[in-house]
Parts: structure tokens; sequence; C-alpha cells
């Protein structure tokens, strides 16, 4: 397996590509192989896969965890999907900023975000399927988000009446998390 690694405007924030081979049967990719993820200075130990299925217009995020710190590396597996990182490390010169791709299922491409970072996406199919291998396992109690539509931000999803949880709905604005005390896990280390 071949990996391409590219970097975003946000230091931390990788796109990551790799090889797909296609023939009359379809065609077959190889999403995660630790040698290959290693030597290109990835991450190479993930703890949890999670698959999450929604429908179109659906934001889910912008979510992170602090304890135990969690990395999300994304992938559309079926579907399309804009797909969001959100800077949260203190002292950064991008907190606040965010990258944010259109990705589908046509392409073995993924985003690699840190555990410093929340993550989010919106699905534009019909039906999106999107997986994300975790550094972290998850913890309710140390589980937490950032409103969607926080004007700090000024992320331009796509759909201006997405269908949300109420999680999301009530999510705290990137202020409110930086006042926290456990937001001081999250420093930048240039």
């Amino acid at each position: 397996m071949r990996v391409t690694v590219q970097e975003t405007p946000i230091p931390g924030v990788l796109l990551v590509a790799g090889e797909r081979f296609d023939d009359q049967r379809g065609f077959f990719t190889e999403v995660f192989r630790s040698d290959t993820y290693r030597a290109a200075g990835l991450p190479d130990r993930f703890v949890q896969v999670n698959l999450s299925r929604s429908k179109r217009g659906v934001i889910r995020g912008l979510h992170f965890q602090w304890d135990p710190p969690m990395g999300k590396l994304m992938r559309v597996a079926r579907g399309r999907a804009y797909l969001v990182a959100v800077d949260l490390r203190k002292g950064s010169p991008t907190l606040g900023r965010h990258h944010a791709i259109e990705l589908d299922d046509s392409e073995p491409r993924l985003v690699w975000a840190p555990a410093s970072f929340a993550r989010g996406f919106c699905v534009l199919s019909d039906v999106a399927d999107i997986e994300y291998f975790t550094t972290g396992i998850y913890n309710a109690a140390a589980d937490t988000g950032i409103r969607w539509n926080d004007p700090a931000l000024g992320i331009a999803w796509p759909m201006k009446e997405p269908i949300l949880s109420d999680k999301d709905r009530g999510a705290q604005t990137l202020a409110e998390w930086l006042a926290r005390p456990e937001s001081e896990r999250f420093r930048y280390a240039p």
C-alpha cells in the first residue's frame, strides 16, 4: 500500500490518500495499514473504530473528548459528506480556525485530526456512512462539543437548516469551552 499525506492550512490536520485498484469486479483499497502509516509519519495505533449512518442534511458535531484525548481518522465509506476539523489548542496561531473538505466514497481519502481538534460532518448525499478510527476509547464523562454554527468559527456549512441531535443543538460555544479548566489539556506545542 502506498499512502500520500497532504498538509492542510491548519497544522496537524492532514488529508491522507491511499491507492485504489479498479477492475471489472469493482475496486479494492487498503483503508489502514500500520506499517505504511508509521512510515508516513501518521498515527498507527487505533483503539476503536466507529461507523455512523446519517441521512441528507444531518450535521454531527463538532465533537471532541479530553480524557483520554481522542484523535480521529475519518473517511466517507458510503455517500458524500462535508468534513470539518476545528483547532482547539490554546496558544495555537490557528485557534478557532477550521479546515473543511468535501469527500465521497469514490476515492480512498481520509482526514486525520489530532485529539486537540473538534470534528464534525454534514451529509450531502441521500445517505452517508462515516467511519472513524480513534486513538482513545470513548468516555461519555469527558465527551463534549462546540456548537456547529458558532459565529466565532465562521464555518460555511452547506446546510442552513440541518437535522441535529439535542446534544449538538445545545452545544457550547468556543469561548465557553476555552473558559473551562478542561480546555487547558489542549495546549499548542510548536
